[in-house]
């Protein structure tokens, strides 16, 4: 067969096809006009080593699975020098695991160091402001927002760490409305239990998050980027000072916007409701898109951004 069968029916390139063969990969034979005759076991050889380039291991060290098919076994690594690829490769792989976690913790540190500038010296400093503990379970779509999409606004009025706010009045455009369980403070512990709880964990990294992306939200096109919870004025205007947040939080204790659009919620020791973490782009009073089940939350300004991005107002 041709070069050009041998790729459609492999998926590969052309390019590809050519490059295996300067490794010595794939040997085809000429015809009389001294075209590329290619066989069945190129096909063969040619699909494997796309498979084994999907899991890291590139083609100029897939030379012991080509040699193992070669000689007859069924499978590419059921040769001994197939065993030590694997090998070697994962250990490729460790090493660059390593410097990239070496990399995080320079970039935390940095962000920890450069975050803490901005904030009042007599205060305790917050540390690790996008990271958060590793194996918190990862919530699930039970569908309690499936019905938001559409819905408007209720007209409501909530008081606000910069005064009160009519819902029905938001500006004309988008606005980001993120909802949040609590924020926690420095030396007051969290609920009992709260990082077994999916979904729970992460409300100061993602207002940072929010916090840092907010020029470019605003730039995207968000009008306005607000935070809400059911805790009270007094709290959210600490955590807006310590983390020097450039928006406003909204506070519902009596969760009215909850009750009205019938949003999940969820109870913690000693906190019998909270809000479950979602964000609600509103567009022109009305809930344009919706974000749930929210994980990891320190990125989730990033998601925003990118999904707005991707759905310029026309």
């Amino acid at each position: 067969m041709q070069i050009s069968e041998l790729a459609h029916r492999t998926g590969a390139s052309t390019k590809a096809v050519r490059y295996y063969e300067h490794l010595g990969l794939i040997a085809p034979s000429r015809l009389s006009n001294g075209y590329r005759d290619y066989s069945a076991d190129d096909v063969r050889i040619v699909a494997e080593i796309r498979a084994l380039a999907a899991v890291g291991i590139t083609p100029a060290r897939a030379a012991p699975f080509v040699e193992c098919l070669r000689d007859g076994h069924r499978h590419s690594d059921e040769c001994p020098t197939s065993l030590v690829a694997y090998r070697d490769a994962i250990a490729v792989l460790d090493e660059m695991v390593d410097a990239l976690r070496l990399r995080r913790r320079i970039l935390a540190t940095r962000l920890e160091r450069a975050a803490s500038r901005t904030f009042d010296k007599e205060r305790p400093i917050m540390s690790e402001f996008t990271a958060l503990p590793a194996g918190l379970p990862i919530p699930v779509d039970d569908g309690a927002a499936d019905h938001l999409p559409g819905l408007p606004i209720p007209d409501l009025v909530l008081p606000t760490t910069g005064g009160q706010v009519r819902l029905r009045e938001l500006p004309q455009g988008r606005t980001i409305l993120y909802l949040y369980p609590l924020t926690g403070r420095p030396g007051v512990d969290i609920p009992e239990g709260w990082d077994a709880i999916p979904g729970a964990r992460g409300c100061t990294t993602e207002a940072c998050d929010f916090r840092d992306h907010y020029a470019q939200l605003r730039a995207a096109g968000a009008r306005e980027v607000w935070g809400l919870s059911g805790q009270d004025v007094e709290y959210q205007a600490e955590f807006v000072a310590r983390l020097n947040l450039p928006f406003r939080m909204l506070s519902d204790e009596n969760f009215a916007l909850g009750a009205a659009l019938h949003l999940p919620t969820f109870a913690a020791a000693g906190h019998p409701r909270l809000y479950t973490r979602i964000t609600l782009v509103v567009r022109d009073g009305r809930i344009e898109h919706v974000f749930y089940p929210i994980f990891p939350p320190n990125t989730h300004a990033q998601q925003v951004l990118d999904w707005l991005a991707a759905n310029p107002m026309d």
